[in-house]
């Protein structure tokens, strides 16, 4: 009974459907209780201005790291612990399961590809003021017009994207290497993986529990809820496998929408509950529909496709133990540095974002107006989105067999 409970938990990925839909649900009450959005490319931006300070460089007059508020440090702020708790909710479940294992590219030239699509989508990111969760996943819910641009463009992005990656000059030449034979008898999976990593997944749940704890007693009660929030993300986007350049990207590849019908979902769930938050008296979290929100979103749906992930996705992959991903990281918080440099320096601020408005469907439509738009939108993304996976599973206008499989008939001699 156990070992099954075990295996369903931890071992076997959770449906999407249901790893997203309640991610929907934790992050609207994150939103009830702290006021602010489940969000992490804001954080990596003012990790990005510690590593400047740090090696001397005066960031007091930046526009953007002033906009962003650069006071304490990531174990003083709320979106700090966001971002520690879904890396230790990440681990905790990939420990228990047993799938930690460091992993490098083959090709090298994947490493170096990696920190340049985790820089453009960083640089992007930033430039629309939110990444696939600000910007969409926690933006559509506050009925931010912006995130209706956003997540538009980043599909566009992401279908550019897709035609990049499959050149030959980014794909390189093949690896083919001759397999030596072996004598030796294969071991078992199940003595391959020592039970270690479930004791060190259960240390390290200890060891976040005992930092919460700690926390609460110190009258740190909004740093732990954010962190227990965050080890929450962790495990709905590792269990789920929640990555949302697969969500995008599988529509151009091969038609598979599954990942990104459950988006629809999770987020529709999220609107509904954020909704009656803001019926009661809560401010919205809008951000300004401008062209930098439209670029931003092209260059964060091309990055993430050039890099392999999204920001959730090389998240949960880099506590997987694989070594591409914390490099899609270091991308992220180098391409978010350098937009804060750009922001007023460059005079991206002055001609891409100032003046355009800050747009509140709730405020321009009413609030059931909104509610039932917003719900339409996301309904008529599902559906698109099922329609697509018809039609163009695999190939264009390809009828696919239950559970994805082929019928292939002998091949007739001639």
């Amino acid at each position: 009974m156990f070992k099954s409970f075990y295996t369903k938990v931890f071992v076997n990925y959770w449906n999407p459907y249901v790893a997203v839909g309640l991610a929907g649900v934790l992050s609207a009450f994150y939103f009830a209780l702290t006021g602010t959005v489940w969000a992490v490319t804001g954080e990596f931006t003012r990790f990005g201005g510690h590593l400047l300070q740090f090696f001397g460089v005066d960031i007091s007059d930046w526009a953007y790291f002033n906009l962003v508020t650069m006071n304490g440090t990531t174990f003083t702020r709320t979106d700090g612990w966001i971002i520690i708790g879904m890396f230790a909710g990440a681990l905790i479940t990939v420990l228990l399961g047993k799938n930690f294992k460091i992993r490098v590219p083959q090709q090298k030239r994947r490493l170096v590809q990696a920190f340049i699509g985790g820089l453009i989508a960083g640089f992007g990111a930033r430039l629309a003021l939110g990444c696939n969760l600000a910007a969409f996943f926690t933006g559509i819910p506050q009925f931010s017009f912006h995130s209706w641009i956003f997540m538009v463009t980043t599909g566009i992005g992401t279908y550019l994207g897709v035609k990049v990656i499959n050149t030959t000059w980014w794909r390189g030449k093949p690896n083919l290497q001759r397999k030596k034979p072996t004598l030796s008898k294969a071991v078992p999976k199940q003595a391959k993986n020592s039970n270690i990593q479930v004791y060190l997944g259960i240390s390290v749940a200890f060891i976040f529990a005992i930092i919460l704890v700690s926390y609460v007693a110190n009258g740190k009660a909004l740093l732990a809820a954010a962190a227990l929030f965050g080890a929450g993300f962790g495990i709905l986007i590792e269990r789920g496998q929640i990555c949302f350049t697969s969500a995008f990207r599988d529509l151009w590849v091969s038609g598979r929408a599954t990942m990104t019908k459950a988006l629809a979902v999770g987020v529709g769930i999220s609107v509904i509950l954020t909704f009656i938050f803001l019926q009661s008296g809560m401010e919205a979290v809008i951000k300004p529909a401008a062209p930098s929100t439209f670029i931003g979103g092209l260059l964060f749906g091309l990055g993430i496709v050039l890099a392999g992930s999204c920001e959730t996705g090389w998240m949960y992959r880099a506590m997987e133990g694989q070594v591409l991903f914390w490099v899609v990281g270091l991308g992220n918080i180098t391409g978010a540095t350098i937009l804060a440099y750009a922001w007023d320096h460059l005079g991206f601020y002055s001609v891409l974002t100032e003046g355009w408005p800050k747009l509140n469907l709730i405020e321009a439509w009413g609030p059931y107006q909104a509610l039932f738009g917003t719900m339409a939108m996301l309904a008529a993304w599902f559906f698109l989105s099922n329609w697509w996976e018809k039609h163009y599973r695999y190939g264009k206008g390809l009828t696919v067999p239950e559970k994805d499989t082929y019928i292939v008939k002998p091949a007739v001699k001639q």
